[in-house]
């Protein structure tokens, strides 16, 4: 029995592979929308689509149909909005692109108003990011007339998640590879037509009321450990992160980073507990060393500055430290590798290493991180980019 319909903008591995598979499961019939017509006309020739499961331990594939595909430029999209079936729209577009799809959005939206539909839908924007659904909202704000706004108050929910999980790049695209283990938190306040004991019968998503916890976990912590296993990969010229834990000083320092913002974590967080912390992180540490995922240094390394931005992954952890006293000396071994990242083919590490030629390592280090030249952070950074950039040197010898 159908539930009704489900939009997801981003056909790529996340979508996928992933949300779009677990709506399917719980009974929506899911419209892809993408920008990459090849892609959608492949969606529409084919009755149905396999995901293969990467755990060590073989599941079987999971079979995937009851979805259509359609351009997301198409005005069939906007009808499709108007809907009274339409109940839910995500995202896997990346977080820059989402103001890209807003004004779609906000048409369909506009046409909802319009044909008198009074069901509850919900929005929710699967992007690696902090507030990502709420960054989407005010984008398409902007394109909605005042009815449109106090329709949306009413109508429309808005609700930040936090997605936990890893879905590579795949080459045979009909054939997605995905973990089947599952974390989709998603901020019950914010959504509409939900009672305080309802759920979206989602496999794997609860909804809670201490979203910023679990997004911040998922990003200090899973998020945290992949970047700096990537970065000092790349220093030590592996092609994946599979090939950059197999280091045994590598493994030793991610795991430690990530224990140094779990310390912080549980105590700016007390809904998460040092055991169930340790079992999360020895979790992030067996997905980083399955052979079956190909992360490529250079994919999971990619936009070094949005990385080293101050609420991501790399020094957000290390301020959530401060407010507690707690050692950093691993966390900042991993902006230090981030500092050194300099793949040619990355035009954020381009600009990071012009930045570095222009103000030296002292002035990018005060640039990007907001640390004073006289404080523990800076000074840890500092050390650890020097002794990285030795260790640099011997590889490329």
């Amino acid at each position: 029995m159908t539930k009704g319909t489900a939009i997801h903008f981003g056909a790529g591995n996340i979508g996928r592979g992933f949300i779009g598979p677990l709506l399917v499961e719980a009974g929506y019939h899911v419209i892809f929308a993408d920008v990459n017509d090849t892609l959608i006309n492949s969606l529409n020739n084919r009755q149905e689509y396999q995901v293969h499961f990467l755990e060590p331990r073989k599941r079987r594939p999971m079979t995937v149909s009851n979805y259509s595909g359609i351009l997301s430029t198409n005005d069939s999209l906007i009808k499709a909005f108007a809907n009274d079936e339409m109940r839910i729209v995500t995202t896997s577009v990346g977080i820059a692109v989402l103001p890209k799809i807003a004004p779609a959005i906000a048409k369909g939206i506009a046409a909802r108003r319009k044909a008198g539909t009074k069901a509850a839908l919900n929005i929710i924007a699967c992007e690696n990011g902090i507030g990502a659904t709420e960054q989407l909202k005010e984008a398409l704000l902007e394109d909605l007339s005042k009815e449109d706004k106090q329709y949306v108050e009413k109508y429309i929910g808005f609700a930040n998640c936090a997605v936990d999980r890893i879905v590579p790049p795949f080459e045979n695209q009909s054939s997605p590879l995905d973990q089947y283990q599952i974390e989709w938190s998603v901020d019950r306040k914010s959504l509409k037509g939900i009672g305080e004991r309802e759920t979206l019968g989602i496999r794997g998503m609860h909804l809670t009321d201490d979203l910023l916890g679990f997004v911040e976990r998922k990003l200090f912590t899973l998020n945290c450990g992949h970047a700096i296993a990537a970065y000092l990969g790349y220093l030590k010229q592996c092609d994946t992160v599979f090939d950059s834990i197999k280091h045994k000083e590598i493994s030793q320092m991610v795991e430690d980073a990530m224990n140094e913002s779990s310390a912080a974590l549980v105590k700016k967080h007390p809904i998460f507990t040092e055991k169930e912390q340790r079992e999360y992180i020895e979790m992030c540490l067996d997905r980083f060393a399955n052979p079956n995922v190909g992360d490529d240094v250079q994919r999971v390394g990619r936009d070094p500055l949005r990385k080293l931005s101050q609420n991501d992954r790399l020094l957000g952890p290390i301020s959530m430290a401060q407010e507690y006293s707690l050692p950093i000396t691993n966390l900042c071994y991993g902006v230090a590798a981030a500092l050194l990242y300099d793949y040619q083919d990355d035009p954020q590490a381009v600009e990071l290493q012009e930045k570095v030629d222009d103000l030296g390592i002292v002035g990018t280090i005060t640039n990007i991180t907001d640390f004073k030249q006289d404080c523990n952070e800076f000074k840890a950074i500092l050390t650890a980019y020097h002794k990285l950039q030795k260790m640099e040197e011997l590889v490329n010898y």
